[in-house]
Formats: structure tokens, sequence, C-alpha cells
């Protein structure tokens, strides 16, 4: 093996390493703040957001669904309100 191959070889193995540090510090970073997001999160719905006898699960559970309601009606409203405004230029 010629010298310029073994010092190519030290410098990816040396680069490899660094990567593999890299990527394992920043999994081990995301996933302490998504721990702790979820943490604060369950707090403030334990505490605000829960109905009498409801669990956080259930508490969040029920304001995604209440969510994808409002999200769904705001789009009907969206194309009702399109729709009428194609039929008022047909009347023209």
């Amino acid at each position: 093996m010629s010298k310029m191959n073994e010092i190519t070889e030290k410098i990816t193995d040396g680069l490899e390493k660094i990567e593999d540090g890299v990527v394992t510090g920043y999994q081990k970073i995301e996933s302490g703040v998504v721990d702790g997001f979820n943490k604060m999160t369950d707090q403030f719905v334990g505490k605000f957001l829960t109905r009498d006898g409801e669990t956080v699960a259930e508490a969040k559970a029920r304001i995604a669904e209440d969510q994808k309601s409002r999200e769904s009606a705001q789009k009907a409203r969206i194309e009702a309100s399109l729709e009428a405004s194609r039929n008022a230029g047909k009347r023209r």
C-alpha cells in the first residue's frame, strides 16, 4: 500500500468517526428536545385543557379532532365562497 493510500484511509476513517459523533450527538439533542416538549405539552394540557375525568391522551385526541373539524368547516366555507364567486361571474 502506498503512503498516499495510507494517508487517504486514515483521513477517511477520521472523517467517518467525526460523522458518527456528530450524528449521534444530534440524535441525542433531538430526542431530548422532543421529550422535553412532549412533557411540557402534557403538563399544559393536563392543567388547562382536560375536562372532568379526562386523561391527557384523551384531551389531546379530542383537541386534535376539534381542530380537524374546524379545518374541514373552514375548507367547506372557502369552497362555497369560491363556487359562489364562479357562479356570480357566470351570471354577468
